[in-house]
């Protein structure tokens, strides 16, 4: 199992991703929604994962929610950094993070595939994110 952690700029928010796949052989994902462009974000995830996120000050952060209102994208309201995207069901939660906050980001050599997400109803995109994102460790 590889444990990658990683944090905001200014350490608000901080992440432990933990996976069996090798950063390397990991495929990495690009957005293509506007939100994501706009921060450069690039995602990784693991449906047989964990990822802990961990937010030192609860009032610094910012849960935003656009389009279908299925996840909440964290950011640090000091830094800016968009840090994670929360699915939240009923007694679990999923994350996609955004690699770009990960310690050993420079290991994710794969090119990232673009995603493109815009002809999904809500059910779907739910039902997606539940299959490929990681699972929040409580």
């Amino acid at each position: 199992m590889h444990s990658l952690p990683g944090r905001c700029h200014c350490g608000n928010v901080t992440l432990v991703y933990e996976t069996a796949v090798a950063p390397a052989e990991t495929e990495v994902r690009s957005c293509a929604c506007g939100f994501c462009r706009r921060h450069g974000a690039l995602t990784v995830s693991d449906p047989e994962g964990r990822l802990r996120i961990a937010v030192a000050d609860p009032q610094r952060l910012i849960r935003y929610r656009f389009a279908l209102g299925t996840a909440d994208f964290l950011i640090c309201a000091d830094c800016g950094v968009y840090a994670a995207a929360v699915l939240t069901g009923e007694d679990a939660a999923w994350a996609v993070l955004n690699l770009n906050l990960l310690d050993a980001r420079a290991d994710f050599t794969r090119a990232p595939r673009v995603s493109v997400y815009d002809r999904e109803d809500e059910a779907a995109r739910v039902r997606r994110r539940k299959a490929n994102w990681t699972p929040i460790a409580a």
